[in-house]
């Protein structure tokens, strides 16, 4: 009887071991859980902080094209404007000449 108790008594330690070690796996895994969810809530928070970011950047760079549109028109517009100018000038120089040619043959013919 007492091989039997010294048995028994055996099996209990053992299972009280077994019992320790699952609770020391089951605490090293609960940590990790901690650790993974602390990292967890901090990605969060910084991937809101960033897509408020993304989201400012995106608005001014929508800002920024469109004030970009409105100088290639004006550009445009003062180029276009520009090239009239010398095209008249170019018309107004060619009349002028011929004019004064004109006169000039006139006076020459007077003489």
């Amino acid at each position: 009887m007492a091989a039997q108790g010294a048995a028994l008594q055996s099996h209990n330690n053992e299972l009280v071991k077994c019992i320790e070690d699952l609770r020391e796996k089951r605490e090293e895994v609960q940590k990790q859980i901690r650790d993974e969810e602390g990292e967890k809530a901090k990605l969060q928070q910084d991937l809101q902080v960033l897509t408020k970011r993304l989201a400012h950047i995106n608005d001014g760079l929508a800002r920024k094209m469109a004030t970009r549109t409105e100088y290639d028109k004006v550009i445009q517009e003062t180029e276009g404007a520009y090239h009239k100018i010398l095209e008249s000038s170019q018309t107004l120089l060619t009349v002028l000449k011929r004019e004064s040619v004109s006169i000039q043959k006139k006076r020459q013919t007077s003489s």
